[in-house]
């Protein structure tokens, strides 16, 4: 994808705009699709969907050399969106399925960091393709990244089947138990709260920059250290902000954790309008810092919302639901941000902070509803045996705690 803009606007001959509109398009239908595609990762399984997504993705990507207009680059955006919806929320709900609960949230801590150090190759494999300014290269690129997404489904085909992938022909066609994800109000709140949580992504590579650029004195090439700060701390320390992450009380402490990391985020970067030199560029770092560490606590509270709060027997539709309420937490957030910072100064870097503030206190009821929910339409041994809340037990008495221990009213009384 590094090389993708290149590729469209000098190859194809696309303009920019039409290439951020095709963006759009592809979000939009990728967004409409992500309940119906986690439909279907709960009917066929997570391992299965989860192969074909990637066979798919690689058919979109040796689709590239063949798109010659608009029309083109819309339909096969449109296809790589949707299939990689199918992709997200079969990757999601095989992880959940196939890891014991106690050992879910440090796993997804360790594939985290390589999720970064993937992306860093990619992008390097990206980047070197570029410096050739080669045509040839470019249309060598896309051919690439099929053949690589191919290796990746047959590799996915031999992982351990999961529990959901047991399911027989004639159980694909009765319908799954329960109450869909649209009617657990608690969990769309949840992820609502989430994506707005995520919007510290916003900060770090939009907003910051652009602050850097016309609010600040520091050089434009501190922009090359701050990218490269986050990306070494996202494959270097998700294990150590995860550790202690295994149920819903210490998960919304590494929210409350995330949120003071984005408000001292917000205090340090509106400081640098009146710093100079070598202030202003320390200033700076330490607010890409800090966000940074917003990104870490949030991933590992989110983990453990995804194992916590989803209906064990549904848990693609719940992946899917969740795309849906954490995109509208959070598509708002580049327009709204950075209006905000450009033009209010100190008092915009104070409202996006009050934002942030307001979703940390909303997700406590909201956490404790989606629950209750749960409670009240899933089996309770179904319940049980997903959910590594269930397995603590009390420091004290030696016994497993109560449905108000697993979700106090007062997070962090235990």
């Amino acid at each position: 994808m590094t090389g993708s803009a290149v590729f469209f606007t000098k190859i194809v001959g696309l303009s920019a705009a039409q290439v951020g509109l095709g963006l759009t398009f592809a979000g939009i239908a990728a967004f409409l699709a992500a309940v119906p595609m986690g439909k279907l990762v709960d009917r066929y399984g997570p391992k299965k969907m989860w192969a074909v997504s990637a066979v798919g993705q690689a058919a979109m990507f040796a689709v590239w050399p063949f798109v010659t207009d608009f029309k083109g680059y819309v339909a096969m955006a449109v296809g790589m969106e949707v299939i990689g919806a199918l992709g997200g929320a079969a990757h999601g709900a095989y992880t959940i399925d196939v890891l014991p609960p106690d050992e879910r949230v440090q796993s997804r801590a360790y594939m985290y960091s390589a999720l970064n150090v993937g992306f860093t190759l990619g992008s390097l494999l990206g980047g070197i393709a570029l410096a050739f300014h080669s045509n040839d290269v470019l249309h060598a690129l896309p051919w690439f990244t099929a053949a690589v997404f191919l290796v990746n489904a047959v590799s996915v085909t031999r992982l351990p089947r999961a529990s959901h992938d047991e399911r027989s022909p004639e159980e694909r066609k009765v319908r799954i138990p329960g109450p869909g994800p649209l009617r657990n109000p608690g969990w769309l709140l949840t992820t609502f709260f989430v994506g707005v949580f995520w919007t510290n992504q916003v900060l770090l590579n939009v907003v910051i920059p652009l602050w850097l650029v016309e609010q600040t004195d520091a050089p434009r090439v501190l922009l090359a250290f701050l990218f490269a700060t986050n990306t070494v701390m996202c494959i270097f320390l998700p294990m150590v902000t995860s550790r202690g992450v295994r149920n819903l009380p210490t998960a919304l402490k590494a929210i409350r954790l995330s949120s003071t990391f984005f408000v001292l985020s917000c205090l340090i970067t509106l400081a640098t309008h009146d710093t100079i030199g070598w202030v202003t560029i320390f200033l700076v770092w330490l607010g890409h810092v800090t966000v940074t560490g917003a990104e870490l606590y949030v991933s590992a509270a989110s983990w453990s919302f995804e194992a916590e709060l989803m209906d064990p027997r549904q848990r693609g539709a719940y992946q899917g639901a969740s795309e849906l309420s954490m995109t509208l937490g959070k598509v708002w957030a580049p327009a709204v941000y950075t209006f905000l910072a450009l033009n209010w100064g100190a008092a915009g870097w104070l409202v996006i902070a009050g934002i942030i503030v307001a979703a940390t206190i909303g997700i406590h009821p909201s956490t404790r509803l989606a629950r209750r929910f749960l409670e009240r339409h899933v089996p309770a041994d179904v319940l049980a045996d997903a959910s590594a809340s269930s397995r603590d037990t009390d420091e004290e008495t030696g016994t497993p705690p109560h449905l108000d221990a697993v979700v106090p009213e007062s997070v962090g009384s235990r």
